[in-house]
């Protein structure tokens, strides 16, 4: 299944995710595209690993990804709301990571150090990480997937997120992609 991940900043989870069909754990997916809505380093991951990479505007995403003829979207820190007329059309084949036990510091404006500094503001001991599928309501999806991370003392947002990524995102992105599309596959989708 040929595969778009939509990033916006530095790319770790793509990263994650290319290691994970370099080492052979995404047998169903192929990585065909990497969309950004802003210049960011994650375009530079995509071509070091051969991987198409654009940059594309919004309003332009159906188009890239219909053209591209793309099975499944990963949005792996992608920040722009994705339009009601490609969540549609990615219905149940369209994924979201996100750096929080969903539906706890979820939906907009929630995203990056932001949902680390609410979760130590609140004095949580666990947080982690949630994989979901994305409809129009911003981090509403149907969940997919958890895996918790444990707040230390003197954790500060920098720390948390780099734990919760190395714990949980990094785990938990690879393995969900790898279960939609064998199960997208064997649906003959």
């Amino acid at each position: 299944m040929r595969v778009a991940v939509l990033c916006s900043g530095g790319g770790t989870n793509l990263q994650a995710l290319i290691d994970a069909a370099a080492d052979g754990r995404l047998q169903h997916a192929q990585l065909a595209l990497v969309g950004a809505d802003r210049d960011c380093f994650a375009l530079e991951r995509a071509e070091r690993a051969g991987i198409c990479a654009v940059r594309v505007a919004t309003s332009d995403l159906a188009r890239v990804l219909e053209e591209a003829v793309i099975d499944v979207v990963v949005l792996a820190g992608y920040l722009a709301i994705v339009p009601a007329e490609v969540t549609s059309a990615y219905a149940g084949r369209m994924i979201n990571i996100h750096p929080s036990l969903l539906p706890a510091y979820g939906g907009p404006g929630m995203y990056g150090l932001r949902v680390h500094e609410a979760v130590l503001a609140a004095g949580e001991e666990v947080t982690g990480a949630t994989v979901h599928l994305v409809t129009d309501e911003v981090d509403g999806g149907p969940i997919l997937c958890q895996a918790e991370v444990k707040v230390e003392p003197g954790d500060t947002p920098q720390s948390l997120q780099a734990r919760v990524m190395e714990q949980a995102e990094w785990r938990l992105l690879p393995a969900a992609l790898a279960e939609l599309t064998q199960k997208l596959e064997g649906a003959g989708r």
